[in-house]
């Protein structure tokens, strides 16, 4: 328990960067919503979509790959591990950097925006840094110094946040009243490409506070050690990337499958508006990534076949936690749908069906643990694959039939097969012992609390929040007493 008490600490502390970063990007949402039109709003989604795969791409898995053998027996110097991968990814950032500006035109073309090649460029130039400083980052969880990975995520996403208002609703006041001021440096033309400089300042800004992650040690190439982690590494790339394209597979084909083309970026910038909605369950999930990961390295190293108490206790927890982030987002649907412009309600419906997708899919995260702790990641990589072949084949029958709505139902049907999967083999590779049957009790619970809460809606809000909120509380407390947990075992202690 004690174990596990860790891990929520680091998921806490990793969380308030993700949660307050992503809630405070969140709010760009209605921004966007309210000064772009939806066409111009699924061009930005359109293009964030591909720099979500090119991102995983550029960092191949070095991640993980950092973490198995800066835990290794036989690499003494975690050190050497580092240097080694960061060397490795600062040639190919650079590489890719130098390709993209090469073929700008093609590329512009490719990500929806031609004749606007500063986009690809400024975009290009993000995903460099961005793939480049992801090792410093794993570094710091590596070294477990969860407060300055935190403010440093929180400073970035400050800056962009802060660049973003700047751009799009102070530069155009000051363009209307004292246009001479700003007239040397802005172009009220430029449009979106403000969303994509703001971004693109905000890591470079990163980039230079990072700096004592690349100093104060001695930098090494070990070749053997490259070799070693690339093999290791290729099928979590294989992995990343069908786990991303299960992401944003459905943004990027969206506006090839809508029969209308004149609506078809309109449609992408409902969808992924609504899609936003959703961020709460997405942001808990990866707070839980950031803490996990080096968490079932470590209690392996430490407590070998002893520490499946420790993940059997993680999964449960995880349940817990995130059908409550699902009842709380539905149950109040009605307040939140209100960080997006009306115009954009009617995509509400992907939802519910995003938000199980999500769960699915961080259950799914969970049940990883077994394939990356044997070193047989291949598996992972088939259940990704899968997970793209339903992904693909699924929007290609549903879109063109259900729009937008297709592309939800895909995502629950593929995270849904990727978690089974995951969990029957896992059992047989490498058995943990899940508590299945309370996993099973508590999801189903809060679904008949969901449906309920539908069925017994009224049409005034004053008796329906109440009612819900009662109704979550319900479930809370039905998890408290099933689990026996008590006030001290949930809050630490305080010291004086």
């Amino acid at each position: 328990m004690a174990s596990v008490k860790s891990l929520a600490k680091d998921t806490a502390v990793y969380g308030l960067s993700s949660i307050i970063g992503r809630f405070l990007n969140w709010l760009l949402v209605p921004l966007y919503t309210n000064v772009f039109a939806d066409s111009e709003y699924g061009v930005v989604s359109y293009i964030y979509a591909i720099v979500a795969v090119a991102l995983i791409v550029l960092t191949y898995g070095l991640e993980t790959g950092f973490f198995r053998f800066a835990n290794h027996e036989r690499y003494g110097d975690p050190m050497e591990v580092y240097s080694t991968a960061m060397t490795s990814l600062a040639v190919s950032s650079t590489a890719f950097l130098a390709l993209v500006f090469a073929f700008i035109g093609p590329v512009s073309e490719a990500l929806k925006c031609p004749g606007h090649e500063s986009f690809a460029l400024l975009m290009a130039a993000t995903v460099a840094i961005d793939a480049f400083t992801a090792l410093p980052f794993s570094y710091l969880r590596f070294r477990n110094r969860s407060m300055r990975f935190a403010a440093l995520k929180l400073i970035s996403i400050a800056i962009n946040i802060g660049l973003n208002i700047f751009f799009i609703l102070i530069c155009p006041w000051l363009w209307e009243e004292a246009p001479g001021t700003i007239a040397w440096f802005y172009d009220p033309t430029y449009g979106i490409g403000y969303i994509f400089l703001a971004n693109f300042i905000s890591s470079a800004a990163m980039l230079l506070l990072l700096i004592p992650e690349y100093t104060g040690f001695r930098w090494k190439w070990n070749r053997t050690l490259w070799r070693e982690m690339l093999v290791y590494s290729y099928p979590l790339l294989i992995l990343g990337v069908a786990g991303v394209m299960n992401q944003t597979v459905d943004k990027i084909m969206l506006p090839w499958l809508i029969a209308d083309k004149s609506i078809a970026m309109a449609e992408l910038g409902i969808y992924a508006a609504n899609y936003k909605i959703a961020v709460v369950m997405v942001m808990f999930i990866q707070a839980f990534r950031f803490a996990y990961e080096p968490f079932i390295f470590a209690q392996n190293k430490a407590r070998g076949g002893e520490s499946n108490q420790a993940f059997r206790d993680a999964m449960k927890y995880f349940v817990i936690f995130s059908l409550v982030i699902f009842l709380g987002v539905m149950y109040y649907l009605d307040l939140l749908r209100w960080f997006i412009a009306p115009e954009y309600f009617s995509g509400l419906k992907v939802v519910p069906v995003v938000m199980i997708a999500e769960f699915f899919f961080g259950v799914f995260f969970n049940l990883s643990l077994w394939y990356k702790l044997t070193d047989r990641t291949i598996w992972g990589t088939w259940f990704s694959l899968i997970g793209v072949a339903i992904t693909v084949s699924l929007n290609i029958i549903l879109v063109p039939y259900f729009g937008y709505m297709g592309c939800a139902w895909a995502a629950l049907c593929c995270y849904g097969t990727m978690m089974l999967l995951s969990y029957f083999i896992g059992k047989a590779k490498h058995p943990i012992g899940y508590d299945v049957k309370s996993i099973l009790i508590y999801f189903f619970t809060a679904m008949a609390l969901y449906a309920l809460a539908v069925l017994i809606t009224t049409p005034y809000e004053a008796v329906n929040l109440p009612v819900r909120t009662l109704l979550l509380a319900a479930f809370i407390v039905f998890a408290i007493k099933r689990e026996h947990l008590s006030i001290k075992q949930l809050l630490p202690k305080l010291k004086h």
